[in-house]
């Protein structure tokens, strides 16, 4: 079996591969455009929620090229959420993924249409995806569509900027980062179970389901970790940022310490809820265990 850094690297290759393919050539009109798009989504990243469309579908016996599409989507997708994430009416950040961000490398009008291309192919390559029949793919647009509308990863950043300058309690915090982060993380996993040969069990897939809770929600703790403790030069964006812009953050509310421990006691729970797979499960536990030891 391959270590998780193997596997890690073979996603990150089979993703970039996929979106190479589909993503618009910048010989075509409008060419400014198109290569702003090919810029946000082929920027260096970790590739984590292809991954997870991968994992998920090897867990229930498919592993061939109906896993791509979904792939490029959620990937899409997070590079979109990104993209309009920087801008100066959100973060207003100029750094992303060690280089700048898309609205300082072209200009803000064109950041925004690219975040509004990319969400439209996301669903477009869903909805073209041959491999997999037409009910699957209306559940998975389905999927999709709910993780980053107003009660996922849109209404998340809704109530992070909202909360600027507000001292949340830990409930709030953790429903906002469910919300942000959590529900495309979870997307992930679903689309991946989505094309599987067999329909998923009911226990299976609340198996799965808790482990993408867990696993979304440690994600952005270490990310506040990082945010207090990380280096710019291995994260790819300017550290103490939330705090300079007075966000709620898990050390702000609860402390570093204790970030790092809610962080080790979610990985557990991850793991646990892998328990009904076995050892087909090994590669998503070892993830687990990832998210919350990155240092970017």
């Amino acid at each position: 079996m391959a270590t998780l850094t193997e596997a890690l690297d073979n996603g990150q290759q089979r993703a970039e591969a996929a979106l190479h393919a589909v993503l618009p050539d910048p010989a075509l009109t409008p060419s400014r455009l198109h290569e702003a798009m090919r810029y946000a989504a082929l920027t260096p990243g970790k590739r984590l929620r292809p991954f997870l469309v991968y994992q998920a579908g090897a867990l229930f016996g498919e592993t061939g090229a109906a896993l791509d599409a979904p792939a490029c989507a959620v990937e899409m997708i997070h590079a979109y959420s990104l993209v309009h994430d920087d801008l100066p009416a959100m973060d207003d950040d100029d750094l992303r993924r060690g280089q700048p961000t898309c609205h300082r490398a072209f200009d803000e009008a064109t950041a925004i249409l690219v975040g509004d291309a990319l969400q439209a192919l996301a669903f477009r390559l869903i909805a073209e995806a041959g491999l997999v029949d037409a009910g699957r793919r209306i559940r998975m647009v389905e999927e999709l569509a709910r993780a980053v509308g107003s009660r996922g990863m849109a209404g998340g950043q809704a109530m992070d900027l909202a909360a600027v300058g507000r001292q949340l309690d830990i409930a709030e915090l953790e429903d906002m980062h469910i919300h942000k982060t959590g529900a495309l993380i979870l997307a992930s996993l679903r689309l991946g179970a989505l094309c599987a040969p067999q329909a998923v069990s009911a226990d299976a897939q609340a198996a799965l389901d808790r482990y993408g809770h867990c696993i979304g929600l440690a994600f952005q703790v270490q990310d506040d970790v990082l945010d207090v403790t990380g280096d710019s030069r291995h994260t790819g964006k300017a550290s103490g940022a939330d705090a300079r812009r007075d966000k709620p953050t898990y050390p702000g509310l609860i402390g570093l310490e204790e970030s790092r421990r809610f962080a080790a006691e979610l990985r557990d729970q991850a793991v646990d809820a892998l328990s009904p797979f076995g050892a087909a499960g090994d590669t998503l536990r070892s993830l687990a265990d990832y998210i919350i030891q990155r240092d970017h």
